[in-house]
C-alpha cells in the first residue's frame, strides 16, 4: 500500500499556522526549522503524516482561482472520529468561519478557508444519511455526474466543472 505522507504548503507565517493546527486539529509539530534554500518550516501533524508549513519570508497571496489553474491545491481534507460539531467548534473559536455543511455517503463535513485562503475540509462518517438531491459531484466513480440516490445522473454540460461542483455541494 501507498499512503500520502506530507504535503507542503507555503503560508505567510509557519509558526501561527502551525498553532492554530494544534488547537483545532490537535496536531503536533515534529520538525521546526529553516527551508532548504531560504524561508522557515514547520511539520506538523501526527505520527503517521503532516503538512509542512513553509515560508520564503517575502510570499504574497495569490489572486488565481486554484480551482480553474492546473497544478494549485485546491484544498486539504481531514478526517475525524471526533464529534464534528465540537471541531466545527474549534474552528469558529480559532476565527474561522465553516461553510457548505453537507452529508455525503457514509458521512457529514463541512469546509473553511484560513487566514491565508487555504481551503480546509473536515469530513467524517458520523450521523445519520439523510437523502440529498444532489451529492458530492466526484464520489465512487461519477466524475462530471452528480449521484443522486445512488445513481448517477449527467450534471448540465453547459456548466464548467467547478460550477457544477459549487452548484450541487
Amino acid at each position: 500500500m501507498i499512503r500520502l505522507e506530507h504535503a507542503n504548503v507555503t503560508v505567510s507565517d509557519p509558526k501561527a499556522t502551525a498553532a492554530w493546527l494544534s488547537d483545532v486539529f490537535g496536531w503536533r509539530i515534529r520538525w521546526e526549522g529553516p527551508g532548504m534554500q531560504t524561508g522557515h518550516t514547520v511539520h506538523i501533524g501526527t505520527d503517521d503524516s503532516y503538512v509542512a508549513l513553509f515560508s520564503y519570508g517575502d510570499a504574497k497571496p495569490s489572486a488565481t482561482d486554484r480551482y480553474r489553474t492546473i497544478g494549485m491545491l485546491n484544498h486539504l481534507a481531514v478526517f475525524t472520529e471526533e464529534d464534528i460539531d465540537t471541531v466545527e467548534g474549534r474552528v469558529r473559536g480559532a476565527g474561522f468561519t465553516p461553510i457548505n455543511h453537507n452529508d455525503y455517503a457514509p458521512g457529514r463535513r463541512f469546509y473553511f478557508h484560513d487566514g491565508d485562503g487555504i481551503e480546509w475540509e473536515v469530513a467524517s462518517h458520523q450521523g445519520e444519511r439523510k437523502p440529498l438531491a444532489f451529492q458530492y459531484p466526484f464520489e465512487r466513480g461519477c466524475l462530471n455526474l452528480i449521484k443522486s440516490e445512488g445513481a448517477c445522473k449527467r450534471a448540465p454540460s453547459s456548466l464548467p466543472r467547478r460550477e457544477q461542483w459549487k452548484r450541487y455541494r
